[in-house]
């Protein structure tokens, strides 16, 4: 068994303090609240996060027995029910915030006890599932009301940028290769096993799709995203800690059901996965790269991501991470939706000590997005990553743009 290297050590250690800066922005009120009806209370994702490092890491891999065998069980799994559908618990059913931290800081001595001990692979995955909380936890932080949480400083926001066209890039038909092979190091089940695909000619924005081109729709009939709020005639949109007059340059944060809605109001349709890889990875000579922006690593990158920001920023910012085609932020700024549904790549195998991770989501109701948004993690950025929401999920960062064949 392979010694753990320091690198990792320090990028849970570096994956901790996130998770706990974030929950230290929430009240100790809120940690009882439930702000997204199909989620847990927030109190359940501050035990969590280890509780699940615990289970995968020293119990199921190293066979370890449990101190608290109760919470193990409690604090296991997270809930993914239909939209509209909430669990029937009280606060009362709960424990302490203080029982549930006493918890936390034993774990997570165990946990440093027992790492050199763990397989790199696992140590990756509870690495890797920290940071993708990070995120959807910030997606239940940007629910409660402003009195339930603390911004960490005054937060500048870009209100107002050029208004972008809509004009359309082509993209020449080409392959593209989608997943990785085991030999490319630590993926997520789902991304396994690396296989490329022929993607015919079609043509793509060249930005995401806008708050004032989505305002456009739904003047005619169309759904208003969950984040957008009325007052009086005007709309306004809620960012992570204040209410703003609609951005109208941003992104439009909605649902996969939203997104196609505008795109067959436009005569367009929403990229399949396929496409996606093909605009943002391909190249003219067939080539691809590793990112939209070239081969450097996630560090270099041109883009909304990592932790840059809490909110979104105009889609003509960052133009010098558009891909080799000139299709703009297909990285960043916000996850975009795809046409396709979540389902196993020939060869799929299941993580041993988490086969639910991908499976049960296998359907007809959850649809892959791709690329990035302002709290998706660089390490997530590689190109095989997949992420994946019910289509009816208005919660999520998850922006669009349309394509024409």
């Amino acid at each position: 068994m392979a010694t753990l290297c320091s690198t990792l050590q320090q990028e849970l250690e570096e994956a901790r303090r996130r998770t706990d800066s974030l929950f230290a922005l929430i009240s100790p009120e809120a940690m009882y609240a439930r702000p997204i009806p199909e989620r847990h209370r927030v109190i359940f994702y501050l035990g969590h996060l280890e509780a699940f490092d615990w289970n995968q890491l020293c119990r199921w891999t190293l066979g370890k027995p449990s101190f608290h065998a109760s919470f193990d069980e409690l604090f296991e799994a997270g809930i993914d029910p239909a939209v509209g559908t909430a669990s029937t618990d009280t606060p009362s059913d709960w424990p302490t915030i203080r029982e549930v931290e006493d918890y936390n800081t034993r774990v997570r001595q165990e946990v440093d006890l027992a790492l050199e001990h763990v397989p790199e692979e696992m140590v990756h995955v509870a690495i890797e599932h920290r940071l993708m909380h990070v995120e959807t936890t910030a997606y239940l932080l940007h629910q409660l009301d402003s009195g339930q949480k603390q911004a960490p400083c005054p937060v500048p926001l870009s209100l107002h940028g050029v208004t972008p066209s809509e004009e359309m890039v082509g993209i020449p038909e080409g392959s593209a290769r989608l997943g990785r092979s085991r030999e490319e190091g630590f993926g997520w089940d789902n991304e396994f096993e690396a296989y490329e695909i022929v993607v015919p000619a079609f043509a793509m924005s060249r930005y995401k799709t806008t708050n004032g081109q989505y305002l456009q729709f739904v003047n005619e009939g169309g759904t208003p995203p969950a984040f957008w709020k009325r007052q009086g005639d005007q709309w306004m949109l809620e960012t992570m800690f204040q209410c703003v007059p609609l951005p109208l340059s941003w992104p439009v944060y909605v649902t996969h059901q939203q997104a196609q809605a505008y795109a067959a109001w436009k005569g367009f349709a929403v990229p399949t996965e396929a496409q996606f890889h093909r605009a943002a990875y391909g190249t003219p000579s067939g080539l691809e790269l590793e990112f939209p922006w070239g081969d450097e690593p996630v560090e270099a990158a041109y883009g909304n991501v990592d932790f840059q920001a809490w909110d979104p920023r105009p889609v003509t910012a960052d133009s010098q991470g558009a891909s080799a085609f000139g299709v703009a932020q297909l990285v960043g700024n916000g996850w975009e939706w795809t046409s396709t549904p979540f389902h196993p790549f020939e060869g799929f195998d299941p993580l041993s000590t988490y086969p639910g991770y991908s499976a049960r989501f296998f359907d007809h109701d959850h649809y892959v997005v791709k690329g990035g948004g302002p709290l998706t993690a660089g390490r997530l950025l590689r190109r095989s990553f997949r992420n994946w929401f019910r289509q009816g999920y208005s919660y999520a960062y998850t922006s669009f743009r349309c394509v024409q064949v």
